[in-house]
């Protein structure tokens, strides 16, 4: 690379810098694709520009919801059901492709989406209600599929192992991916869902450099604690599978394999993988991110990223925008089919029953024979 493009590069990292917020992976709230008005910070003659940024305090904010499943009909993804217990999520991934649904309640994706959370505290309930209604059709759910159901504050709310109770106890099917060693606080529920085939739990690896996921993915589990998860969902008899999730071009997709290996080796039988998405507003906020900590690796990436979206950093096409296209992309499917095959990845796959199921108005008249109670 000429010593010009390498001062240009450097200039605008040190000259530019945003500010660095301990634990948190955006450096702002930039203003989301609904905002009529842009924010600068300008220097006031205090320098307080060059001052360390204030620290930032966790929000959580009551969500007033009417109902809790969300029905999707995307062709590229195996489920038609969500529940997502909680919007905005505290782990901070700076890649997250849901940060730009947080402008849809007037907040920033950047900060505001690590910051500011909406909890449903009545999910238990409204799913009850849901589940009891005379046409609803059993099919499995997915919790979290937008932000992680095991995110920090789910410690202290406890809304997903709620919600697993009430699937619990209605033999619903559901399943997830989490980023978080909390999941393992529910194996009693869990497990023996996962004995009559009505659960199966997905761990997500970005890469196993500490130090790129401590600044990537500043407040989820550690990855070798991630392995250790998998390991410890696996030997209860949950059916556990790895989601390499997102692959990063020229930054973490050099992990692959490894990660394949070990959560193989942890007991992992199941195995996924996405490439990068930066859907809206995640385009800016990404790449100030890659500017900021990998300065001299930011082009190359992002040109990888544009050649494996057809010209463009992201595209939204179904079949495309989770895996890509052209010979990075192709690439990349290969290499991951390949060490599948190799290791014994996604060689059976049980489907989760539906055929237990029952309505919660059922519960009260559940006997050891065929007839109900009257009270």
């Amino acid at each position: 690379m000429a010593y010009a493009n390498i001062k240009s590069i450097m200039d605008t990292f040190i000259y530019d810098k945003p500010l660095i917020y301990k634990g948190r992976a955006a450096s702002g709230n930039a203003v989301s694709r609904f905002d009529a008005h842009t924010r600068e910070a300008i220097d006031d003659g205090w320098g307080s520009l060059d001052e360390a940024a204030p620290p930032l305090r966790t929000e959580v904010m009551q969500d007033a919801a009417k109902s809790v499943i969300n029905y999707v009909d995307s062709p590229d993804i195996p489920f038609d059901r969500t529940i997502n217990p909680y919007r905005g999520c505290e782990h901070g991934c700076i890649y997250c492709y849901a940060r730009p649904s947080h402008a849809y309640l007037g907040f920033s994706p950047g900060l505001d989406f690590e910051s500011r959370l909406l909890m449903k505290a009545d999910a238990p309930e409204l799913l009850k209600k849901e589940l009891a209604k005379p046409g609803y059709k059993c099919a499995p759910i997915a919790l979290g599929m937008n932000t992680d159901a095991y995110q920090p504050i789910e410690r202290e709310y406890q809304l997903t192992r709620k919600i697993i109770e009430v699937l619990a106890e209605s033999n619903h099917p559901f399943s997830l991916v989490t980023k978080s060693a909390l999941v393992e606080r529910d194996i009693d529920l869990i497990a023996p869902m996962a004995a009559k085939g009505l659960a199966s739990i997905f761990v997500s690896i970005t890469t196993l450099d500490r130090q790129i996921a401590r600044r990537l993915e500043p407040r989820a589990t550690a990855p070798e604690r991630r392995l250790e998860t998998v390991r410890r969902l696996s030997e209860a008899g949950i059916p556990t599978g790895v989601m390499v999730a997102p692959v990063i071009p020229a930054l973490t997709d050099q992990y692959m394999e490894q990660i394949l290996e070990k959560a193989y080796l942890a007991g992992a039988r199941r195995a996924g993988y996405v490439f990068l998405r930066l859907p809206h507003e995640l385009v800016q906020l990404f790449e100030t991110w890659l500017n900021q900590y990998f300065p001299l690796k930011a082009r190359h990436v992002m040109s990888l990223v544009k050649q494996s979206r057809g010209g463009k950093a992201y595209q939204s096409e179904f079949g495309k925008r989770m895996r890509g296209e052209g010979l990075f992309a192709d690439m990349l499917a290969t290499r991951f089919n390949l060490a599948c095959e190799r290791l014994g990845f996604n060689e059976a796959h049980s489907r989760l029953d539906t055929t237990k199921f029952m309505t919660p108005i059922a519960w009260r008249y559940r006997q050891d024979g065929p007839q109900m109670g009257l009270f």
